[in-house]
């Protein structure tokens, strides 16, 4: 059994796709972040960053994991699925999980901080992060030119990049001009286990409704907001 942390935002869907794609026995915690769950001190024993997603995988002996990265690399490892082509050097798993979570991941959050967010409209940080994020589309759209997933078979790096990409459009990018990315994003969006993984608690997002002037602790946090 995994204890799940898990919010309906992308970061969340990154490891529920993996726990739905695997069959994995898993309860779900669903954190209020604008109401700062993250913040309890028993969730911070799981996760120090007081961030979602985080596990408890009871069959490892209570082991905790944060970072969707190592929680993903974590079941890989645990269930031997979706690693990638075997044919490929093991070395790419790593790479392209490292590249969403420091270069993809960190501007598209970015990019839906300042356009669903931010408490004014500031047309500089949308278009700089906007661009950076085009320019990580970018950067998928040649590795996918000549293959059908990142890693050729489908793997935890397309299950990591994809929910970042899965919402686009509401980032005021237009996939029609990086077509191979736009068919390797429908082509994920219609596996069974994803449409379940980004369904899960879909009643609770908070896009247009939690914003910096009602939720600061979300939103602007500072050191404070960890605990003495």
């Amino acid at each position: 059994m995994i204890d799940f942390y898990f919010a309906p935002t992308p970061n969340g869907w990154k490891v529920a796709i993996m726990l739905e794609e695997c069959g994995v026995d898993y309860s779900v915690h669903l954190m209020d972040l604008p109401g700062g769950d993250q913040f309890a001190p028993e969730f911070l024993a799981i996760n120090p960053n007081a961030k979602i997603p985080a596990i408890v995988d009871h069959g490892a002996g209570g082991l905790t994991v944060f970072e969707s990265g190592a929680i993903l690399r974590h079941l890989h490892l645990k269930t031997g699925r979706f690693g990638g082509a075997a044919s490929l050097p093991a070395k790419e798993l790593d790479e392209w999980l490292f590249w969403q979570a420091a270069n993809l991941g960190p501007m598209a959050g970015q990019v839906s901080h300042f356009v669903n967010y931010a408490p004014q409209h500031m047309e500089y940080a949308q278009n700089r992060y906007r661009g950076e994020y085009e320019r990580c589309i970018k950067v998928l759209e040649s590795r996918l030119s000549d293959q059908p997933y990142i890693l050729g078979d489908y793997s935890i790096a397309d299950m990591m990049t994809f929910p970042w990409v899965f919402i686009a459009r509401n980032l005021g990018v237009d996939l029609a001009t990086f077509p191979a990315v736009a068919r390797w994003r429908s082509t994920i969006k219609s596996r069974p286990a994803v449409r379940r993984a980004i369904d899960l608690h879909k009643d609770a997002q908070f896009t247009k409704t939690a914003n910096a002037h009602n939720a600061p602790g979300l939103f602007n946090q500072t050191a404070e907001h960890m605990g003495a």
